[in-house]
């Protein structure tokens, strides 16, 4: 997809990693012009660009992870001669999730959209986890929306699809190498697991907690820690974020779930898919707890282990970033 038919249409984001811009392609035989994201890296940040890249390409195939295309990270030199690195993926045409949630009144998604959407995403963390990595940066600005249409009672309607991207930032289950005291950050703070902040703890727990929070987000239109003054503090002693009383009791149910204090206790990917938030029966349910304020889940500190998964990999160069993106992980 690198050839010569592939051509520049403009330019749609930096972040911390890089920038990225959308490419059109034709698509032989039939000629059909197609669209392509590349993400664009310098040296600094090379080695994210191919953890990313390697994940996405073991992960290839599974429906809710935005799919990469090639079969390698590319290199050339920019016009100031600074050399460049780049990956081509699908392009999302409904933005991000947390661009998706600025069309919706006060940016609270509707209740359907939210148990959908956290299925979705449920979805693309159970392969990420069973191939024994974790995200590490889930958030709304990593979560790709795709506008799509679905059969319902023999009419169209439209409908939208999420998958998981940028995952630059994904480490091995049980990698505990990239935390220091004055920098206990995987990803965004705000995202981050009590375990994870406390002492480097990276496990499924962090990318469920991390799942709670956006949920949370889809449901008030607010990032994690509205209520108060946002403090380190907050996250080492196991305080969750406050789940606002009028919300689903299921949902409540579910949230808790995420914000366990204990890692193990927020379960697992498919575990989840099965809880009871994401059941079709949810009507049947009561709030026993209408009356009761906000709740505010794990005010107890619990104890923390280690899982770690080793899987095989391929062999890399000796020296450069992709060395030592394969070192990381």
């Amino acid at each position: 997809m690198a050839g010569p038919e592939l051509y520049f249409e403009k330019f749609l984001g930096k972040g911390s990693f890089g920038s990225v811009s959308l490419y059109k392609y034709k698509r032989r035989p039939d000629g059909k012009t197609l669209y392509a994201a590349a993400k664009t890296s310098d040296h600094k940040h090379a080695e994210s660009l191919y953890i990313e890249f390697q994940i996405l390409s073991e992960l290839k195939g599974c429906p809710r992870i935005v799919q990469c295309y090639g079969t390698e990270v590319q290199e050339r030199r920019n016009e100031e001669g600074c050399l460049e690195y780049k990956i081509h993926m699908e392009y999302a045409p409904g933005g991000s999730l947390k661009s998706f949630s600025n069309q919706f009144q006060d940016k609270k998604l509707p209740d359907a959209l939210v148990r959908d959407f956290t299925r979705m995403l449920l979805e693309g963390l159970a392969p990420i986890h069973g191939r024994g990595y974790v995200h590490c940066d889930l958030k709304p600005a990593n979560i790709l929306v795709f506008p799509s249409y679905i059969n319902k009672n023999g009419a169209w309607r439209s409908s939208h699809e999420l998958k998981i991207s940028d995952l630059g930032l994904t480490r091995r289950d049980g990698d505990t190498s990239w935390w220091q005291p004055h920098h206990p950050f995987a990803g965004t703070a705000i995202y981050m697991s009590p375990e994870s902040i406390s002492h480097g703890e990276t496990g499924k727990g962090l990318d469920l907690w991390s799942l709670g929070c956006i949920v949370l987000e889809m449901y008030t239109g607010k990032r994690p820690w509205w209520h108060t003054d946002y403090k380190l503090n907050d996250l080492k002693n196991c305080h969750g974020p406050l789940i606002p009383r009028d919300l689903p009791f299921d949902a409540k149910l579910f949230l808790m779930t995420c914000f366990s204090p204990e890692a193990d206790d927020r379960k697992d990917a498919s575990t989840l898919l099965n809880h009871i938030f994401l059941r079709a029966d949810v009507s049947k349910i009561t709030d026993v707890t209408a009356r009761s304020p906000g709740v505010r889940p794990g005010l107890s500190k619990g104890r923390y282990g280690h899982v770690s998964t080793h899987l095989d990999n391929p062999t890399y160069p000796v020296t450069g970033p992709e060395r030592r993106a394969h070192n990381l992980l």
